[in-house]
């Protein structure tokens, strides 16, 4: 298998984290996609993804995956243990509602803001959108704070264990700091 990511790239950083939660860095092979350099538009890399995304997992028989949790299912699905995705249908679904929460609540809103606001993703953000920075700052913000009310009482973001949800949670987390 052939894992396609870009160092310091949130989405690609979330199978990488995940991988290492399991023991199975060493399970791939990593090729570098540098996003600033647009590699990931090619035509080359687009036979591997047609959406231009990153992460791409291509297996050995030539399929390929995108979009991070997909490929993180993949591994789940692979590598069982140490268990990230729940063991039963209620800790599935309270593990894949908190993920969805931080993805859609925060992580989006908060690259909403980033791509739309900082000068280094103008190339990449053509035009950028100070209404949208605004917006995705403002609810980025809002979810932070829910999250800091959900920990006075919590350990760990879903099913009382560390799942995929602490390690999007923390991946998202790390990206926002480039807004301080």
């Amino acid at each position: 298998m052939k894992l396609y990511q870009s160092p310091k790239a949130p989405n690609p950083d979330r199978v990488v984290f995940f991988l290492r939660a399991k023991g199975k860095l060493d399970a791939v092979e990593m090729k570098d996609i540098s996003i600033m350099k647009q590699e990931h538009k090619t035509p080359e890399y687009r036979k591997l993804s047609p959406f231009a995304q990153v992460p791409v997992l291509e297996l050995d028989d030539g399929t390929c995956i995108t979009e991070s949790r997909a490929i993180c299912t993949y591994f789940e699905g692979l590598f069982p243990e140490p268990n990230l995705m729940g063991i039963d249908a209620k800790e599935k679904a309270l593990i894949e509602m908190w993920d969805r929460r931080i993805e859609l609540q925060m992580f989006l809103q908060f690259a909403t803001w980033f791509r739309n606001s900082h000068p280094m993703m103008a190339p990449l953000e053509n035009p950028q959108s100070p209404e949208s920075a605004a917006k995705g700052e403002r609810n980025a913000k809002y979810f932070a704070k829910k999250m800091d009310a959900h920990f006075a009482n919590h350990d760990f973001v879903a099913a009382d264990r560390f799942s995929i949800a602490d390690i999007t949670l923390y991946i998202a987390c790390g990206f926002a700091r480039t807004m301080k």
